[in-house]
């Protein structure tokens, strides 16, 4: 007789997008993407009035507008992650015979709806579960809702799988390694720059002071990435960007330093975004439009974006390994 696999179901997930750059779609995005208090974590009654009566009667049609600049076919960043996981199955296939994989994709907020993904797997019988979130540095506005996802969905479980989360991957040699590899082939192709700004996404400072380690992590990614490039301090900065609100966020802001080397005569400045795994509203609109238009109207001459990892091969490869550690130490749980 033989014995079935063990299921396992990998969700690799990323924040969200809306379904369309369209101002209604955005509104129910953004709702509930700002009604969750690991993102705001001003008093809740509060920020209800705050967000229905200033934000989205507002915001929405301004997001819709520029998630219209960088739309295709779908929201970039799902495009990708479905990307992704297809990559990342056809690899994990092949190296895991042992297991009977599920790899599916999933969002915070928007679709494919972590939420959903977990009810749906209430039917399924899983023996494990490994929980993925593409963010390479953890923060509590980030990573923590997907875990929160999952606690709550745990609370109305009577048969619990096997759990397995996966924080982050701020400085793991392979991570490292794929960004400067990223940088290396732009630079190939268009030159080098006077300056490289590694800009990650912000967050609001007393987020910081509370004890969230997402800013300390991105300092050390860049501190390696610029090792691993063998830049001089005078050649590269770190930046924090996507301040929303009026209190103070994680310093340097991005588009302070890019006035600023500007109007200093920096000539040529590329920047790249490590915090993202896939590009989206922040990277292609905010970083690669809205910021090149203003270090060039400051008085810089070349401002160029450097592509987030996406889809390339040395990303698969740290995300296929990251998942693969993760199963080998499932085979001696599950496997008679």
């Amino acid at each position: 007789m033989s014995l079935s696999k063990p299921k396992v179901l990998i969700i690799v997930a990323n924040l969200g997008t809306p379904d369309a750059p369209t101002a209604p779609a955005v509104r129910a995005f953004l709702k509930q993407f700002l009604s969750d208090q690991r993102v705001i974590e001003i008093p809740k009654f509060l920020w209800a009035i705050i967000l229905n009566l200033f934000v989205l009667p507002f915001r929405p049609k301004r997001v819709a507008e520029a998630y219209a600049q960088v739309w295709s076919n779908d929201s970039p960043m799902r495009e990708i992650l479905l990307q992704q996981v297809a990559q990342i199955q056809q690899t994990l296939e092949h190296s895991n015979t042992n297991f009977d994989l599920s790899i599916v994709p999933a969002m915070t907020y928007g679709q494919p709806s972590i939420d959903a993904i977990l009810k749906d797997a209430e039917t399924q019988q899983f023996d494990h579960i490994i929980l993925f979130p593409l963010f390479p540095q953890y923060s509590a506005t980030s990573t923590a809702p997907l875990f929160d996802a999952l606690a709550k969905w745990l609370l109305k479980q009577r048969n619990i799988p096997g759990l397995s989360l996966i924080r982050d991957y701020y400085q793991h040699p392979l991570y490292i390694q794929a960004l400067a590899n990223s940088v290396r082939d732009y630079q190939q192709l268009h030159g080098q720059p006077t300056k490289l700004l590694m800009s990650f996404h912000g967050i609001p400072q007393p987020y910081a002071d509370k004890g969230d380690p997402y800013a300390d992590r991105c300092r050390i990614t860049a501190a390696k990435v610029a090792q691993a490039l063998g830049l001089s301090d005078e050649q590269w900065a770190i930046s924090f960007q996507s301040r929303f609100g009026k209190q103070e966020w994680v310093k340097p802001y991005t588009d302070q330093i890019l006035k600023e080397w500007a109007e200093q005569g920096i000539q040529s400045v590329q920047v790249l975004s490590p915090a993202f795994s896939a590009d989206c509203l922040e990277t292609l609109e905010e970083l690669a439009i809205q910021n090149a238009e203003l270090f060039l109207n400051s008085g810089g001459q070349q401002y160029a974006y450097i592509p987030a990892l996406n889809s390339r091969s040395d990303h698969i490869d740290l995300l296929a390994h990251l998942l693969e550690a993760q199963l080998d130490a499932l085979k001696s749980q599950l496997q008679a």
